[in-house]
């Protein structure tokens, strides 16, 4: 077997490892017996007889030896795990990358970011924007769009990643008071991107960087949760504007390597509102100059 397939059929083994042990008989239907259950969450048996396939052809999965299974095979055992929308479809992206041998590793992804999006983050002022990577690097924003991330202007343009900020700054403890489900939606997120290109080299050195300096993170990861992006409410501590709660809009950028642009919002006329225009006015503007950008 080829190293490549090799390890795309393993990483879908993690995959189904990760949520067979923490699926519960009951949640899957079944009746435990009596006794103490050395084995988390289901048997490798039991999820097998779910989904109607052979103990063998699931363990042969499992341990990615079996690179090839059916759609309806991947189907099955989405519905013996109780996987939801984003999950059975990761389940099946990893299926498909397992399926074909792809000789080379993709290269770095471009960083740059076109002057049409720098101008659109320019537009969207007072809202704090930002234009990130693929792997949450951040390349462009606006002045508010990293004044939020307060304490991110502590660091050379080259670290300022949502991810490291999150795991690592000090600051970010104290920012967000709900920072249990950023961090855990954060590596979701980095999860189902690692499944699907495990070798990306802009990927593998900021998982590898986190595993090494962040237990939290290390734990999250080994959980292999994934999860869509989706609309959401986020608030802030902030030691400018004081707490500020925002609506976040991700969207993706047209004819980017995986490039998406964050807007957060507020009604007019509302505290919320004011401290973000606040924040807007009082930001220090850090971006690059122009020449100093095509330079990077």
């Amino acid at each position: 077997m080829a190293p490549e397939q090799q390890s795309s059929g393993e990483e879908l083994g993690r995959f189904l490892r990760a949520r067979r042990t923490q699926t519960s008989p009951q949640s899957a239907g079944l009746t435990p017996g009596p006794g103490l259950r050395r084995t988390p969450g289901l048997r490798r048996e039991e999820l097998a007889t779910l989904a109607g396939v052979s103990i063998d052809y699931y363990t042969r999965l499992e341990r990615g030896k079996e690179t090839r299974p059916s759609p309806a095979v991947v189907d099955a055992l989405a519905r013996a795990l109780r996987l939801d929308d984003a999950e059975h479809l990761h389940l099946r992206e990893l299926a498909v990358r397992a399926a074909r041998y792809l000789p080379q590793p993709a290269p770095v992804p471009s960083r740059t970011v076109r002057p049409q999006v720098r101008l659109l983050l320019e537009t969207v002022r007072p809202n704090p924007a930002y234009v990130a990577s693929r792997s949450m690097d951040v390349l462009a924003h606006n002045p508010g769009g990293l004044a939020l991330y307060a304490g991110m202007t502590d660091w050379p343009a080259a670290r300022r990643n949502i991810a490291r900020y999150l795991f690592l700054h000090p600051v970010a403890r104290e920012v967000f008071p709900d920072r249990a489900n950023q961090i855990r939606g954060c590596v979701a997120r980095l999860r189902a991107l690692a499944g699907t290109d495990p070798d990306a080299p802009d990927l593998t050195q900021l998982v590898g960087e986190l595993l090494l300096k962040s237990p939290d993170f290390a734990g999250l990861w080994e959980r292999y949760e994934v999860t869509g992006r989706r609309h959401t409410t986020k608030t802030f501590h902030h030691p400018q504007v004081g707490t500020i709660t925002l609506d976040f809009q991700g969207m993706a950028l047209e004819g980017t390597p995986g490039h998406r642009m964050g807007i957060y919002t507020a009604e007019p006329g509302t505290p919320d509102h004011d401290a973000m225009l606040l924040l807007d006015m009082t930001a220090p503007d850090t971006r690059p100059s122009r020449s100093s950008e095509q330079t990077r």
